[in-house]
């Protein structure tokens, strides 16, 4: 299967990096990674996590009951840690890259067709 790295899924990762965390305790983690600018409802959130497992980058680490209810807990796995390093350089050399080109004088351009 091609795991496909969208920017949900590189967050849901980037929350499950420090500590194994339940559906709900993903959904606050990357709300509070992205600046409140990534929310994720539960579809998303468990679309995500289903692909997550089924790739090896993520597995269940548990389930605990509480108030009668079951958090399935997740964690990356060391494949899913390597694999999120690899994208996390590959987006710190890209933001390099951008701010250099940014950073440039713009060129003037001559202007096609004449006017």
């Amino acid at each position: 299967m091609t795991f496909r790295m969208t920017e949900q899924a590189y967050l849901v990762m980037l929350a499950l990096a420090d500590e194994p965390r339940h559906g709900y305790g993903v959904v606050q983690e990357v709300r509070t990674l992205s600046d409140g600018r990534v929310r994720l409802g539960a579809g998303t959130l468990y679309g995500v996590l289903d692909r997550l497992v089924d790739v090896g980058y993520a597995e269940a680490s548990g389930e605990v009951v509480v108030d009668g209810r079951v958090r399935r807990y997740y964690r990356l796995t060391p494949e899913g840690r390597d694999v999120l390093t690899v994208e996390t350089t590959r987006l710190a050399d890209l933001a390099r890259r951008a701010q250099r080109v940014l950073a440039a004088p713009v060129r003037p351009r001559p202007l096609l067709g004449g006017a």
